[in-house]
């Protein structure tokens, strides 16, 4: 029987009630484990095909910061409104991967024109941590407790009001040393961030387990898929601020 407890996610695509309230139909096909890893490869096919594109253009494409922003913007809306409408996923979960890639894309040059190499680097760490962690949370190592999630959770939103707080100081040419600052510090607070990042990944695989377990209905795989995306896209982003500083610091 599956569990009733209460569960937390730092991720905000997979909030506690998501399945609660998304039942199976009787009779409607189900939501299986398979599906939703089938979906999520899927997702991640596209966001690299879109990636793809961007980064064949290259640093010298003049149109490169209208790129960025616009799929930032654009991916910020569809991420919203999947996560308020979530029998739109099947559709919105792929435009959402495209969006991110044409963005993580833009951003993947700026970074590599100013630290070569940092993207491979970059790519290869988020991946090899998906994979450790997947294989850590199959094998039992890593279990999702309720303070686990609890501090995960609260982890997180701390980091979040962080950035907020950095995002709305801007406005006033003011900034927070400890998140862009390369020293010291500053290092410190980027590899705490990216294992906040990462540990949410054991949260959304005992999320989408449990969904899998209540009978969750079938479009709910492109649900959970685009949950996975939302924090594989954190990840990397933050494991690519962190070589930066750890680059820049050698410089």
């Amino acid at each position: 029987m599956a569990s009733t407890v209460p569960m937390r996610s730092g991720n905000p695509a997979l909030h506690a009630d998501t399945f609660s309230r998304a039942p199976a139909m009787p009779g409607a096909e189900q939501m299986t484990l398979g599906g939703t890893v089938n979906k999520t490869a899927l997702s991640l096919f596209i966001l690299l095909i879109a990636a793809s594109y961007i980064w064949n253009r290259g640093a010298g494409d003049p149109a490169l910061p209208v790129w960025i922003l616009g799929s930032v913007i654009g991916g910020l809306i569809v991420a919203v409104a999947t996560s308020f409408k979530k029998t739109w996923a099947p559709i919105t979960t792929p435009v959402y991967a495209a969006l991110e890639g044409v963005a993580l894309g833009g951003i993947s040059v700026i970074f590599e024109s100013q630290y070569p190499g940092i993207v491979s680097q970059a790519v290869f760490l988020t991946f090899g941590t998906l994979a450790a962690l997947l294989l850590a949370y199959r094998s039992g190592l890593v279990r999702a407790t309720e303070n686990f999630k609890l501090g995960i959770f609260a982890a997180t939103g701390g980091i979040a009001l962080l950035y907020l707080a950095s995002f709305v100081l801007g406005f006033f040419g003011m900034s927070v040393p400890l998140i862009h600052s390369s020293g010291t510090w500053g290092i410190l607070f980027s590899m705490f961030v990216v294992v906040i990042a990462a540990l949410n990944l054991v949260l959304d695989f005992d999320f989408i387990e449990t969904g899998v377990e209540r009978g969750a209905p079938k479009y709910m795989e492109w649900y959970g898929a685009f949950g996975l995306l939302v924090t594989l896209v954190w990840l990397y982003l933050e494991i690519l601020r962190l070589l930066a500083k750890l680059q820049s610091r050698r410089n």
